[in-house]
């Protein structure tokens, strides 16, 4: 049964889902195939100049008739000629002088979309030049709690565009055997284990073998003479009563879909709970599964991030770095190093550039040193997303280039309150990823725009659940294939002074926003009488609250948080409602457009509890189009829907 609350029922195949990231030719921009009569009435008015066409819009009309017969053929044959034989019964008009057949072609192709098409992203960049599109405990499908975890979890982000997923990774618990086949094996193998020891002491006996020819422990055997039954690690969410999933089915399962949606990197964020026997494992099975994709170590030292370019189809593993032991001085090497009984020995050795200081800087002998959790072979493969425990902003361990600080909502704002500006700068040159507050049980959303204006790469959602958190994350990310380019200032080639970066204008927005009508809008789950709706339309404003007397075109104060502008509509009757031309006003705010959005909801409006979502949409400002345009629609699980907003929007900047 689908989880009413975290929206999780099965989603067909054909159908896109939003979330952010999924490239333009993976989401074609849709072509209405009819037009209710009610909406007839509003482009008549159109057609005859009474609602005129602003000047930009004709002449983007008239550019689209000139494009080519490939590109003008842009309305499903015979839609045109029935639009019209039904807009002559709706409003007796002649077709001959008002040229409402090349309103309908226009109107009805992607031309009259409300969200322009994205730019084609810049990729040459460093990493730490682009908001990434980011997944929270991805295994999960629903409660913190309680819920299910499973692999269709990072296959339906993952074909959703997201390109940063999450791992927690615990030991897994040894199988018994099921049949008498596999005791029959297990028997053998377990044979050939006591026999590989008895070798091995009848080679020592009556002389003393070299400190590395020692025999394995008796309870340790070599992975590669382990079995199905054997204890591989288990991915679930800790401490909790979800369920788990095999670590191996999960990385099989992010083999298969990570470069469906589109070819630009995919980071894995493992939090490592597993022990070091399970370490190795985990080093095994990423390297059967991920062969060819894993990304290759650097020549030399790493001095700064790739760009996603370079990394095209490779899938960057970030973990935590074991630190460096220091070289002995008292002691002989066989008393100060214990060898790590594991298959790592044909892992990549650590390099150089997995040090966790500069060597400049001296450790602290009188500190006590504390054994690391994680194995050098599994560390190494975080070669460009090394994870370090965050203390502070001005710590060696901050100029690390390869360096990742992972942040929970309320540690990265207390982070962001006292030291605002050389957070900003940090994030312009580094890596940095903020996660849900462990007290949304519900799988809840952070709002990321807060963490986007403070440079955050990586802002983790939790998909499964489609509130303001996702739908601005689709806003942010849609038709960009999960990688987008910061605005200029905050990024790692535009540094002016401290917190004040260059390149970053604040504008002053006028908006309106006149409704006109909608038609097939998607009804609310469990709802199935279209005449018992009451769809209202309401239209949030997300930017960061400027006072007009800080409105100078430099950066916000880090004291100011975002204000969220909110207008609606009074609510009308039906799936195909007529709104009457109601417009929402949004004045003098200063905002900067890269980073501020409008989002539409469609909600019914009931008394006997809070209404519920038909319809949404969220478009980044500098995307949003004037003019009469169509708004297309997703239903309240982020489906694509046939549904459709008619605005007329009247936009300008100063």
């Amino acid at each position: 049964m689908a989880d009413r609350k975290t929206n999780t029922a099965p989603i067909a195949v054909h159908q896109r889902q939003a979330g952010g990231g999924l490239t333009a030719s993976h989401t074609p921009m849709r072509k209405i195939e009819t037009v209710a009569p009610h909406m007839l009435q509003y482009l008549k008015e159109i057609s005859k100049g009474v609602r005129p066409l602003s000047a930009e819009q004709m002449a983007e009309l008239r550019a689209g008739k000139t494009r080519g017969a490939e590109q003008a053929a842009t309305v499903p044959e015979g839609a045109v000629a029935a639009a019209l034989q039904e807009a002559e019964k709706v409003v007796g008009a002649s077709t001959e002088t008002i040229g409402l057949d090349v309103l309908l072609e226009y109107m009805t192709s992607t031309d009259s979309n409300c969200m322009a098409e994205p730019a084609e992203v810049p990729l040459q960049y460093p990493m730490s030049n682009y908001f990434i599109s980011s997944s929270h405990n991805t295994y999960l499908m629903g409660h913190q709690l309680y819920g299910e975890s499973s692999t269709e979890g990072y296959k339906n982000v993952l074909l959703r565009g997201c390109r940063c997923i999450e791992i927690d990774v615990w030991d897994g618990e040894q199988k018994k055997p099921d049949s008498e086949d596999d005791r029959e094996a297990h028997g053998i193998r377990e044979h050939l284990k006591n026999a590989f020891h008895k070798h091995r002491k009848s080679l020592s006996h009556g002389s003393k073998l070299k400190e590395d020819e020692k025999a394995p422990e008796e309870d340790v055997m070599p992975a590669r003479w382990t079995s199905e039954i054997r204890a591989e690690p288990r991915v679930l969410h800790g401490h909790t009563l979800t369920k788990e999933v095999a670590f191996r089915d999960v990385c099989e399962a992010i083999r298969d879909t990570a470069f469906v949606a589109n070819d630009l990197p995919v980071i894995a964020s493992l939090e490592v709970h597993a022990g070091q026997e399970q370490q190795d494992i985990m080093v095994e099975i990423m390297k059967e599964c991920w062969k060819g994709m894993l990304a290759p170590h650097p020549e030399g030292e790493c001095q700064k991030l790739p760009s996603p370019a370079e990394l095209r189809r490779k899938i960057l593993v970030k973990v935590k770095a074991a630190p460096r032991e220091p070289p002995p001085t008292q002691k002989k090497i066989h008393e100060t190093m214990k060898p790590v009984p594991s298959s790592s020995s044909s892992s990549a050795s650590s390099s150089d550039t997995e040090r966790e200081v500069p060597s400049s800087v001296k450790p602290n002998k009188k500190a006590k040193k504390k054994k690391s959790k994680i194995i050098d072979a599994l560390s190494s493969l975080g070669i460009y997303t090394r994870s370090y425990h965050f203390k502070s902003l001005d710590t060696p361990e901050a100029a690390i280039p390869t360096h990742v600080f992972s942040l929970s909502e309320k540690k990265l704002m207390e982070v962001n309150e006292t030291s605002g500006p050389s957070l900003f700068s940090h994030n312009r040159n580094y890596l940095m990823r903020a996660y849900p507050s462990g007290t949304r049980v519900s799988s809840s959303n952070l709002d990321p725009l807060a963490f986007w204006r403070k440079g955050v790469q990586m802002v983790a959602l939790n998909w499964q659940r489609f509130d303001s958190g996702v739908m601005l994350n689709e806003g942010q990310f849609a038709g960009t294939g999960g990688w987008v380019l910061k605005p200029e200032g905050y990024r790692g080639d535009s540094a002016g002074k401290e917190g004040a970066p260059e390149g970053m204008t604040y504008t002053t927005l006028g908006l309106k926003v006149e409704v006109l009508a909608a038609q097939e809008l998607p009804m609310p789950k469990d709802d199935s009488k279209p005449d018992k709706m009451h769809p209202y339309v309401k239209c949030e404003l997300h930017v960061e609250h400027l006072p007009a007397s800080e409105s100078t075109g430099e950066a916000p104060k880090e004291s100011k948080e975002q204000a969220k502008f909110k207008e609606a509509t009074r609510s009308s009757k039906g799936c195909d409602p007529d709104f009457g031309g109601q417009v929402l006003h949004f004045n003098g705010i200063s905002l900067l457009e890269e980073l501020s959005f409008l989002r539409f909801k469609i909600k019914d409006d009931v008394t006997a509890r809070s209404d519920p979502l038909m319809a949404w949409a969220c478009i980044r400002l500098d995307r949003l189009q004037a003019g009469y345009r169509f708004v297309h629609l997703l239903d309240a699980r982020g489906v694509e829907s046939n549904g459709v907003l008619l605005v007329n929007i009247t936009k300008s900047t100063s």
